[in-house]
């Protein structure tokens, strides 16, 4: 199971394994604080793609679109599969730092994961 979270949301028993899926450390968090079992900076998106969306909605349809194809390049492959083996055991928490908990990468990445979890 897959969830997403706010880094700045206190980790709780429920998040199982929590992973980090920003490619920059989240501003003002201890990386004690933040209880992550791993850091997946390779499946954050690209630095030109997360500056090219910069948050802004009417932009978030084309981000996911790119965001995805990103994701579909082979080396993220092996990567992509451990976190669902994560999943398959037990909750996998996605964590992000973006203000917005509807449009970020965490949500995009979820959703990815989750067709790759029930895809045959």
């Amino acid at each position: 199971m897959f969830r997403v979270k706010r880094i700045y949301e206190p980790p709780d028993e429920t998040d199982g394994e929590r992973l980090l899926v920003d490619r920059l450390w989240p501003r003002g968090v201890k990386k004690t604080a933040a209880q992550l079992a791993d850091w997946l900076k390779d499946l954050a998106p690209s630095n030109d793609l997360r500056r090219w969306f910069s948050h802004n909605p009417d932009r978030w349809p084309e981000f996911q679109r790119r965001y995805r194809m990103e994701l579909e390049d082979a080396g993220k492959a092996a990567l992509l599969q451990d976190v669902i083996d994560k999943a398959r055991r037990g909750t996998v928490t996605l964590v992000f730092a973006a203000r917005d908990s509807e449009r970020n990468n965490a949500v995009v990445l979820k959703q990815f994961l989750e067709q790759r979890l029930t895809a045959p």
